[in-house]
């Protein structure tokens, strides 16, 4: 015979079973994101006003073309996650479904076409 309270059933868990997980996600892509967009933003900025041989040049190096990737599929994951949230908290059944398949949809498929220009810049 088991004797499991409720507290001690639903410890660890989050209402899906994975609040805390999906809560340390969203914690740590933050950091990430916070370290690595000022970055991003300096070695984006000087490219700013040059012809378009010195931003294909700049854009090119690896360096660059690394941090350019990084910062496309984090940011747009973090993106999907905080949208899940968002739509999580005010939709409801079928909507929300809907919703979170739409808001998956539209950060993979520019996380897709974000790298696929990288590509073809950088390569």
């Amino acid at each position: 015979m088991r004797y499991l309270t409720a507290r001690k059933r639903a410890e660890g868990k989050g209402a899906a079973g994975t609040g805390t997980e999906h809560f340390w996600y969203m914690k740590m892509s933050g950091v990430g994101l916070a370290l690595i967009i000022p970055i991003f933003l300096v070695a984006f900025g000087r490219t700013l006003g040059g012809d378009r041989a010195e931003v294909l040049d700049a854009m090119s190096h690896p360096a660059m073309a690394i941090l350019t990737g990084l910062v496309i599929f984090f940011g747009l994951r973090h993106y999907a996650g905080g949208a899940q949230t968002m739509i999580e908290d005010y939709a409801h059944g079928m909507t929300r479904r809907a919703l979170i398949i739409a808001v998956t949809v539209l950060s993979y498929g520019m996380i897709a076409t974000g790298l696929f220009a990288l590509a073809k810049i950088a390569l």
